[in-house]
């Protein structure tokens, strides 16, 4: 992450440091979310696993991993889906129905952006179970994450292998950042990365302005924008549309 100048609260709950708002948001032509606790409000292998008594177990491995604790982050994924062995799609439905709710904010601030002409990308160390639901509740361009092997109608503790690997961790969100960009025409600087954890970090780096929503410390401290009061919309108060 580049350098910053000292943080100032630009309004309460509003943290800013590295440049001086407004900026246009017309000059960024793509913005990429993370999904688990920055477009959604839950993060979704913890609830998985909750349908095999494994939630506890599981979110303390999502917490260490999300605070940039476990220096590992594709073994840590491999570890909780091993967890999740049993789960039946069924109680994976459920989640998404019962418990998955988008972020305060989270439709204004994608309409938003979307209507000033900004490609939108979703990036997820998340599963395709959730992530495509909610690209197609959002209307988001382009999506990667993470595909849950299945048998039968139940998980099998693994992840299905794809062609750029099986696993979508921090540097994988980073390659697709910069891949849609290429194929968009677009330059880094010209784009927007939103998340809340460590595994985010490598897009927002490579992002012209970085956006931690309700973030982990670590997060907070590299972004440009922190919000850390109120919805995902609150990005809007520092862009002129």
């Amino acid at each position: 992450m580049r350098a910053m100048n000292a943080a100032t609260q630009a309004s309460p709950g509003l943290v800013i440091q590295g440049f001086k708002p407004p900026l246009p948001l017309r000059q960024f032509g793509l913005i990429a979310f993370d999904m688990d606790s920055t477009l959604i409000n839950i993060e979704c292998v913890d609830e998985i696993a909750d349908a095999v008594g494994k939630k506890a177990e599981v979110a303390a491995i999502t917490e260490a991993a999300m605070r940039g604790e476990i220096a590992d982050y594709k073994e840590s994924l491999r570890l909780r889906v091993a967890l999740l062995k049993g789960v039946s799609v069924h109680s994976m439905e459920q989640v998404y129905a019962q418990r998955l709710q988008l972020n305060p904010g989270a439709t204004e601030l994608v309409q938003a952006c979307k209507a000033a002409g900004l490609s939108t990308l979703l990036v997820s160390g998340g599963f395709t179970f959730f992530t495509d639901r909610i690209r197609d509740r959002l209307g988001i361009d382009h999506t990667r994450s993470n595909i849950l092997d299945v048998h039968e109608g139940r998980l099998t503790g693994r992840l299905v292998e794809q062609s750029w690997g099986d696993i979508c961790d921090g540097e994988e969100k980073k390659r697709m950042l910069l891949q849609t960009c290429a194929q968009l025409g677009l330059m880094p600087q010209q784009t927007i990365a939103v998340g809340d954890g460590a595994n985010d970090l490598p897009m927002m780096g490579a992002a012209g302005l970085s956006v931690a929503y309700h973030a982990k410390p670590a997060v907070r401290a590299q972004a440009m924008v922190a919000i850390n009061e109120g919805g995902l919309d609150r990005l809007l108060e520092l862009l002129v549309r």
